[in-house]
């Protein structure tokens, strides 16, 4: 009976270790990661701005004096807000004139039209001439066409009055402005600078790099300042090439680029772009198969169907979409494991 027991218990020892080593096997193959050569984009680093894709300039379209001006640098505005008022204080003058005029007119005219109507009645019973009743009928006429032009001219001088107020042509951000309240302007004079609410991102790029670059490119990009604006951390962000202008002054191309939430930074910020100047064959490892040790990296080696794996140590290159490059220590074929699965 003794002998029996011990078997079995042997057996059932046997049985747990096979099952044992099976799932460690398991959780290796669905956890490891074979190396290929793939696609490597090669990267420039160039410094780019923040500008706006548009400037607009609100300016002012009567001559006169500035006064309620209600924005600064850096003040956001909306598309039609007044931002200043120019006021000419001979315009209020010349509608009132203008007023007075058509009431005289006006005047005119009922004593004009009281005339017409009596020499058209004195006609019918011919103690009138025809040229009497012609002679009141243009005077009639002129008087009508006069009250017409009058009202033209008040409609003139209270368009004008309207034009003093001075309207913000789009949306976006004060970047200067011109004149201060109680200066004198002429029409046409610019009051302030606007910056639209879209923003790029303007490269200037050395000809060699600007030949492999297309419109509709990915690029990343960083801050400078982005250390101190993550606390630390430089915060990368991706964008894409909007335009490339044709023209190459100095050596170099310009280029904009798209990027979202361009507008928390100020307008003339320079950023860090990495633009793409050619592609080769490389070996990309995702960044949960490295560990360091002793202030180098390492990954550990192991094979598809074997629990056992060993650490050798590797050189990193820069880092790519999908991981990081492997300059040195690796081949193709080998298969990396988890360095938390493997013991």
């Amino acid at each position: 009976m003794g002998l029996r027991t011990s078997a079995l218990a042997v057996r059932l020892a046997s049985i747990t270790a096979v099952f044992g080593i099976v799932a460690n096997i398991s959780v290796a193959t669905a956890e490891s990661f074979t190396i290929a050569l793939q696609k490597i984009q090669d990267t420039k680093a160039v410094f780019a701005t923040v500008e706006s894709a548009d400037k607009t300039d609100a300016r002012a379209r009567i001559a006169g004096v500035v006064g309620a001006l209600s924005v600064d640098e850096g003040s956001r505005v909306k598309k039609g807000q007044v931002i200043a008022v120019v006021r000419d204080r001979k315009l209020p003058l010349r509608r009132q004139a203008t007023g007075a005029k058509q009431r005289s007119l006006a005047a005119q005219a009922r004593l004009a039209d009281t005339e017409f109507k009596r020499v058209t009645s004195l006609r019918r019973s011919g103690a009138a001439s025809q040229a009497r009743l012609d002679q009141a009928r243009a005077r009639l006429d002129i008087l009508h066409a006069e009250i017409a032009a009058i009202k033209s001219e008040i409609a003139v001088i209270d368009q004008q009055m309207k034009e003093g107020a001075v309207l913000a042509p789009a949306a976006g951000r004060v970047l200067k402005v011109r004149v201060i309240n109680g200066g004198v302007v002429l029409p046409g004079e610019m009051i302030a600078e606007i910056a639209t609410e879209k923003y790029v991102l303007r490269m200037h790029l050395p000809e060699r790099h600007a030949r492999t670059l297309s419109k509709k490119d990915r690029v990343r990009i960083t801050a400078l300042s982005s250390a101190g604006r993550a606390g630390g951390a430089s915060e990368f962000r991706t964008g894409s090439v909007r335009q490339i202008y044709p023209e190459i002054i100095n050596g170099r191309v310009i280029a904009d680029v798209s990027v979202d939430g361009l507008g928390d930074f100020f307008v003339g910020e320079r950023m860090r772009v990495f633009v793409p100047t050619g592609a080769r064959q490389g070996i990309v490892v995702p960044l949960r198969y490295l560990f360091r040790r002793h202030g180098l990296n390492y990954v550990r080696i192991g094979a598809a169907n074997v629990a056992e794996g060993f650490d050798t140590l590797v050189q990193l290159g820069q880092s790519v979409e999908g991981g990081t490059e492997i300059l040195s220590g690796l081949i193709p074929g080998d298969v990396l494991m988890l360095p938390g699965n493997v013991k």
